[in-house]
Parts: structure tokens; C-alpha cells; sequence
């Protein structure tokens, strides 16, 4: 290819010098082929990538194409059931409702009912009535003095960094609006979270951002004199996150600019780094005397930890201590390795955590085991978007559900795939001001209210058919897998014979003869 533009960019010369000669107004057609010819040049002298090298001017089409990949799948390749980390059905799911507008489906279910793993909810002949108002739910154990009502559902943890101000001031609108708690995030908390006058869960990390010294260690009075202010209603320390467990994060000096450090107690265009550990503690006794205090130091509110399990002896230490008569936190926040907003190596999406499901059985059952589990509440963080994942996470062992990405789709979010990049096209996840003023606050703060009562409506409509009553009764005995209601059936009618769902009769085995 190299030999053929080389021969092209002459003979296109040429010819066009030729033409001139009778057609003077053809001079105009180098304004096109000189560039292209000058660009061709550069890419063979180049050493940075080998395909424009080999492929002078030709080769930048793969990088345009590599560049609209995302759009090409969503828009032309995409099927309503693909798309990850959530299907094209469950985003438009979410955008209905944070519009407010009718989110029912025609012509049936899109997914394969027969596939291996399906799972679904056992409803009942004789449902229960819908619940108008969802219940709340009381944290705060006995060394809390503020204790705070929650919302079954709420936004889980996205800095004003990792968003924009006006995705920020949105969700805090709609925060106050809907009577459900925003939480920051562990980049302090910034007068966008602070106008509209929601609810605050002010997240602590490890770079103690908002309430640190200057060489990045914990500082009290930097914490009280914002913890104390009315609109923070509970305090979360962050041990890890989902999308990156034991890794720290890199503010770069590009995007630590003077607002930004004003807000996290930084000096402007600098990097910041936030490691992958607490400075405060090392064990578990001290994790358990730095939450007390950050406790005592708020006020008496409602404080806990957030974590990904990992280490499962871990977690039991921390319980062992507890049951030991350490301080116990008012609640634990647990987050999956599904991952969520936060930007993180491909490895640590991929490869390292607990899922949300068996995290939050394990923490639940741990919990029961030191008989601590009726003093703590456990927040569930993961992958939480339709009604029906709310009802799996309680079912698994929580009390409350936060939500991320569900209440970015409310904010307008396209799953562009740019969260990292400073270019999301919607405005929510850049700092990227002409970007950002595309989001206009008073309508999106309408829908981030309409998403979170939409969906708990539907939760109470799910819970009613199913025949529960009351929020303590959800359980796993509400749902079943395809494959467990073949082995159900077996057992009941051995005699039977029954079809698995994938074109194979069989007869019924006695639960004697196995």
C-alpha cells in the first residue's frame, strides 16, 4: 500500500497539473488531494502505528471505526435483550419511568424462558394489596442518636468529579423531591450537593478527601465542621468499591482543578493519589474504633462502612470483633464486583470480588452467625435498576438498596461507554462544560424523582402478587430457577411424565429411588 499511494499521489499530481492546462479551474481539486497527500507522508514516517504506516491515509479509517464502535453496536447491531453491562430493554425500561410515561412491553416476554438459569418470581392465587406508600426503613443502633428513615432505594456513591455539576445538582433536586438519600461519593462534599437541600450520605475514602491534612491523613475538625450540618443525615467509610477493590484511584493534575481542590482540600493542578488503604486503621478492632468516632465526631448520625468482599476471614474478623464487644457500625454497605461508575483497570472489573448475590448471602449469614445481624443494616450496592433486582437483593439478605447507573439512565445517560474519557455526550459523567450545560437540571431532577417512585411502585406491585405482605417477608422462596421447578416436580409427581422445556421428555424419578 505504501508503493501504491506513492504511485496514486505522483500520478493524481500530475494528472491534475495536465488538466489545468486546458481547464484552468481543476487547480482547485489539489485544496483536496495535497492535504491527503502531506497527511499519507506523515503516516509512513511515523513509528507509532504500524497500520498507517502500511497503510498511509487508508489506515485512519480503522481508528474512525474503532472510534464509533459503541454507537455502531447499540444502534444497528444491538438486539433489545443484548448490551452489557445492561440490555437496551432494561435502559428503556428506565428512561420510561424516569419520563414518567407507560413502561409496560406488548406480544410477550423477549427472553428465553426455557434457557439454563432462568430465574423468576413464584406470584401467588391470592395476591396481597399494593402498597401505596413504600415502608421505610429505620437505621441507627444503639449508640446513634440521630437516627435516620430511609428509602427502600437510593443513589449509591458518584463524586462531583466523576460527574458533572449540573448531573449533581439534578440528582440532589430529585433527591429532595422523592425523600431519598444522594450519596456523595468520596470526593467531599461540594455546594452542588448542597443547594437543593436533599438528604446526604457523606462517603469517607481513603484519600479522606473534604476532611484531610495536608500531607492526606484524616483531619476530625475538617470532618465535624461538615458533618454536622443537617442536610448529612449518615456517614459511609469506603473500604473498596466494587469496580476496583484493593486499588487505589489517580486524580490527575489536569482534572484537579481549583474548584475541585477547594472542595477536597487539594492544591490546584497537582496528582493526586488516594491509596488502596485507610491510613487511620490496619485491623479490624481499629476500623471499628475509627467508625465510633467518626460517629461521635458527626453527632451522634447513623455511620458504617462500605466494602467488596474479598477476603471472606475478613469480614468474619471484623464480626468476631463486633461479637467481642467492639463498637458496631449502624449499617454495612455492600457492593459487588459487577463494578459501577467508577473508572478501574480491565483486570479489576474482570477479575477480582465477590459478586453482589453470594456477597450479600455471605454477609447476611455471617452476620446471623455472631447473632449480630438484627443491630446492623445492610445496604445492598449492585447492578440495582428494575423492581425485580430490588426484590432479589432484599431476598439476599438486604434491608435497602442503593442504585448508580439506574439513576444515571435517569439523568439522561446513553451507555456510551465514555465515563473515563471527559466526553460523554450527555453531560452526566464529564467536567467537560459545554457538555455539561446540555443536562438542564429542572428536567432531569423530575425524572431522577419519577425513576426512584416508579420503580418502587413496582416493587410494591411485584411483592403484592407474590402474595407478601410486608417488606421482612421478601425471601428467596419468591423466586425459582426453570431448572429447580423441573427437580420440584419431580418430586411431587414421580409417577409423571414431564418435558424440561428443550424438546426432552422424561419420566419422573421417586425421591426413593435416588
Amino acid at each position: 500500500m505504501r508503493k501504491l499511494f506513492l504511485r496514486l499521489s505522483i500520478g493524481l499530481t500530475v494528472l491534475i497539473a495536465l488538466v489545468a492546462l486546458v481547464r484552468p479551474g481543476v487547480l482547485w481539486a489539489y485544496a483536496v488531494v495535497l492535504p491527503l497527500v502531506l497527511l499519507g507522508l506523515v503516516d509512513m514516517r511515523q513509528e507509532r502505528h504500524t497500520v498507517l504506516r502500511n497503510f498511509p491515509v487508508l489506515g485512519h479509517l480503522r481508528y474512525f471505526f474503532e472510534l464509533i464502535s459503541p454507537e455502531l453496536q447499540q444502534y444497528f447491531i444491538e438486539r433489545s435483550t443484548d448490551g452489557r453491562p445492561f440490555s437496551r430493554q432494561h435502559r428503556n425500561l428506565a428512561y420510561r419511568r424516569a419520563k414518567n410515561v407507560s413502561d409496560t412491553t406488548p406480544f410477550g416476554t423477549l427472553l428465553d424462558l426455557n434457557a439454563e438459569g432462568y430465574e423468576g418470581l413464584r406470584h401467588s392465587i391470592y395476591p396481597a394489596p399494593v402498597q401505596e406508600a413504600p415502608p421505610r426503613v429505620r437505621i441507627g443502633g444503639a449508640r446513634c442518636t440521630q437516627p435516620y428513615e430511609a428509602s427502600l432505594l437510593n443513589i449509591s456513591a458518584m463524586s462531583f468529579g466523576a460527574l458533572s455539576a449540573n448531573a449533581v445538582l439534578a440528582l440532589n433536586a430529585g433527591a429532595r423531591k422523592g425523600g431519598f438519600y444522594h450519596n456523595t461519593g468520596e470526593g467531599g462534599i461540594s455546594e452542588y450537593h448542597l443547594r437543593h437541600g436533599g438528604d446526604l450520605v457523606w462517603q469517607i475514602g481513603t484519600g479522606y478527601f473534604g476532611c484531610r491534612t495536608e500531607d492526606g491523613r484524616f483531619d476530625p475538625e475538617r470532618f465535624r465542621e461538615k458533618a454536622v450540618l443537617p442536610q448529612v443525615r449518615m456517614v459511609e467509610l469506603k473500604l473498596s468499591q466494587g469496580a476496583k477493590p484493593g486499588h487505589g484511584g489517580v486524580l490527575p493534575a489536569s482534572k484537579n482543578t481549583p474548584e475541585i481542590a477547594r472542595i477536597r482540600h487539594l492544591r490546584p493542578h497537582t496528582t493526586v493519589l488516594s491509596p488502596p488503604g485507610h491510613a487511620a486503621f490496619s485491623d479490624a478492632a481499629g476500623l471499628l474504633r475509627f467508625v465510633d468516632e467518626l460517629r461521635t465526631l458527626s453527632g451522634g448520625k447513623p455511620t458504617g462502612f462500605k466494602l467488596c468482599i474479598g477476603r471472606t476471614e475478613e469480614f468474619i474478623a471484623i464480626c468476631e470483633a463486633m461479637a467481642a464487644g467492639a463498637p458496631l457500625p449502624d449499617f454495612i454497605t455492600v457492593d459487588g464486583a459487577e463494578g459501577g461508575t467508577g473508572a478501574a483497570p480491565l483486570e479489576f472489573n474482570d477479575s477480582v470480588g465477590l459478586p453482589i448475590g453470594p456477597a450479600l448471602i455471605f454477609v447476611h449469614t455471617t452476620l446471623q452467625r455472631f447473632r449480630l445481624r438484627d443491630r446492623i443494616r445492610v445496604i445492598a450496592s449492585g447492578k440495582v435498576l428494575t423492581a425485580s433486582s430490588v426484590l432479589k437483593m432484599l431476598a439476599n439478605g438486604a434491608d435497602l438498596c442503593n442504585s448508580a447507573r439506574g439513576f444515571m439512565f435517569a439523568l439522561g445517560c446513553i451507555q456510551a461507554l465514555r465515563c473515563n474519557t471527559n466526553t460523554c455526550p450527555t453531560g452526566v459523567a464529564t467536567q467537560d462544560r459545554s457538555l455539561a450545560r446540555g443536562l438542564v437540571v429542572t428536567d432531569k431532577a423530575e425524572r431522577v424523582y419519577h425513576f426512584h417512585r416508579n420503580t418502587l411502585h413496582a416493587v410494591m406491585e411485584l411483592m403484592a402478587a407474590c402474595g407478601v405482605h410486608r417488606i421482612e417477608d421478601v425471601s428467596m422462596d419468591m423466586f425459582i430457577r426453570g431448572d429447580e421447578f423441573i427437580r420440584q416436580a419431580n418430586a411431587y409427581y414421580p409417577d409423571s411424565l414431564h418435558h424440561d422445556g428443550r424438546g426432552r421428555s422424561f419420566r419422573a424419578v421417586s425421591p426413593d429411588d435416588r
